[in-house]
């Protein structure tokens, strides 16, 4: 049976925001008026919030009245792109039809968005033609539109060839990189970085979660961090991974080139829809761990659940600092008692003469502020690929019964539940846009990356997308300053009591 992640897909209604009925947050209903979204039935147990506390508070609370295999939350909508799709499909050589088991259809594909700078061209034909492919879509008479692609043999083999890896994040790191240009154009690889004794082989049916880290954009200049995602779902049938459920954290305070809304998606949209799919923009890397059962997951896509109603509302707002994709992931995990290692902030020392310094060239307080936020901030959270390196590299540990700390409730049950963690690298699917590469974590990879002069950078712009204020809660706490607003005001007081040592100097 098909689902969305763990959950059966009979249990959803697929809709659109303008027509979901009123137990969709009035909010989430806005953002997807237009969309195809799946939304719980009525009667189903949904994942709350509570208005009046900040996402970290609401999350303890409910971390503490619910323990790892509680009946889960459903979330609050799954974004599905597409009300159709087909499986098994064969394309064309020539790309203007395609074969299914029902017969031949007419191809055609969906609107390319204007900010989008790369199209599906002869390279993607030639890439998908020759293998079974899972196309999401609508039907248009005798033709279908296609808005998706996903190659169904990029699946878990049932024994996948075993990787030797040392301990430590940085084991990690270069595991990620070893692949000229991050894998862009590598295959499709599956290995076993840890199998518990005794564990049953890959099979469908089996739960598991998961860490998704695209990397860096060959055309964008501000993507070179890359970005990271939560996972949850169970493997399918001979090792599909199409029906897995991808948390994504993206702004919705702007229109996105690639058409993104935050949303949990299914990863075949996640990676191959046309427009917003990760996969043709860089390589991809996934940590797949299997569960002997499904409780840790439940908790962990419950919890994310709460996240997104606060995030719809506006409870906090999306920050490339501190809040984006890995920022919010990594506070999630930790308030549900995954206590995700500190890396730290990357220079303190760097940061404060930064600030004055970038204002003042650059013109701007606001671009000296972010370049504090951005040196102050625990890189685990900052950069995707530091979060994606000190999670593997902490549930290596805890699976092996290795972790250098007393264990949580729900690392107790993670490390007792998991079977075998793989390490899966997706290629970048062929296009004409530029190959990606692995994903920057410092300030000094990403100078070396991008031209030195700004004019010189590829930067895509994007409209704004205000929020309504009507659609506002007043019960909603106000967000805490950044840290660079602190440092502001600490600039203007030295500024100042320097300026009255100087007056008293010269008065003297």
């Amino acid at each position: 049976m098909d689902a969305y992640g763990l959950l059966p897909a009979d249990n959803f209604r697929v809709t659109t925001g303008h027509r979901a009925d009123r137990s969709l947050l009035p909010q989430a209903a806005w953002y997807f008026r237009d969309e195809t979204i799946a939304v719980p039935k009525p009667g189903l147990a949904l994942a709350g919030f509570a208005p009046d506390l900040t996402l970290v508070r609401d999350l303890a609370a409910w971390t503490a009245s619910n323990p790892p295999g509680a009946a889960p939350g459903y979330p609050p909508l799954v974004w599905l792109g597409s009300p159709q799709f087909i499986r098994d499909v064969a394309l064309d050589p020539g790309g203007a039809k395609i074969s299914t088991t029902h017969g031949e259809l007419a191809l055609q594909l969906a609107e390319r968005l204007a900010l989008n700078g790369a199209w599906f061209d002869a390279a993607s034909i030639a890439f998908f033609c020759g293998r079974p492919v899972k196309i999401r879509g609508i039907y248009r008479a005798e033709t279908f539109v296609a808005r998706t692609f996903w190659p169904q043999d990029f699946r878990l083999p049932a024994l996948p060839a075993s990787g030797i890896l040392a301990a430590g994040p940085a084991a990690i790191r270069d595991r990620v990189r070893a692949q000229p240009q991050g894998g862009a154009r590598s295959p499709f690889a599956v290995e076993s970085l840890w199998r518990r004794p005794g564990a049953p082989a890959v099979q469908a049916g089996q739960p598991l979660v998961g860490l998704m880290l695209n990397g860096a954009q060959g055309d964008d200049d501000e993507a070179h961090g890359g970005h990271f995602a939560l996972m949850t779902g169970q493997v399918g049938s001979e090792g599909a991974l199409d029906d897995l459920l991808v948390n994504n954290f993206y702004s919705l305070d702007s229109e996105s080139e690639k058409g993104i809304l935050a949303a949990p998606v299914p990863l075949d949209n996640y990676l191959g829809d046309l427009n917003s799919g990760q996969a043709w923009y860089r390589p991809s890397y996934m940590l797949v761990a299997t569960l002997r059962e499904a409780r840790v997951a439940h908790d962990l896509q419950s919890a994310l659940g709460r996240v997104y109603n606060h995030f719809y509302r506006h409870q906090f707002a999306y920050q490339h600092a501190s809040a984006n994709c890995a920022g919010i992931s990594v506070v999630a995990l930790r308030s549900i008692g995954w206590r995700v290692p500190v890396r730290g902030p990357e220079s303190w020392l760097k940061a404060i003469p930064a600030l004055p310094l970038i204002a003042l060239r650059r013109r701007s307080l606001r671009q000296g502020k972010a370049v504090f936020d951005y040196l102050t901030e625990d890189r685990t959270r900052l950069y995707p690929a530091a979060a994606f390196e000190e999670m593997t590299a902490d549930l290596l540990a805890l699976a092996r019964g290795q972790g250098r700390r007393p264990a949580s409730d729900f690392e107790r049950l993670l490390a007792a539940d998991v079977q075998e963690i793989m390490l899966v690298r997706v290629p970048q699917f062929p296009s004409s846009r530029a190959w990606g590469d692995w994903p920057v974590e410092s300030s000094v990879e990403y100078a070396a990356r991008v031209p030195a002069d700004p004019a010189q950078r590829k930067i895509i712009p994007v409209p704004p997308r205000p929020f309504p204020a009507e659609l506002r809660d007043p019960r909603m706490p106000g967000e805490p300053p950044l840290r660079s607003d602190y440092a502001v005001l600490a600039w203007m007081l030295a500024i100042v009591a320097l300026f009255v040592f100087i007056l008293r100097w010269l008065l003297a």
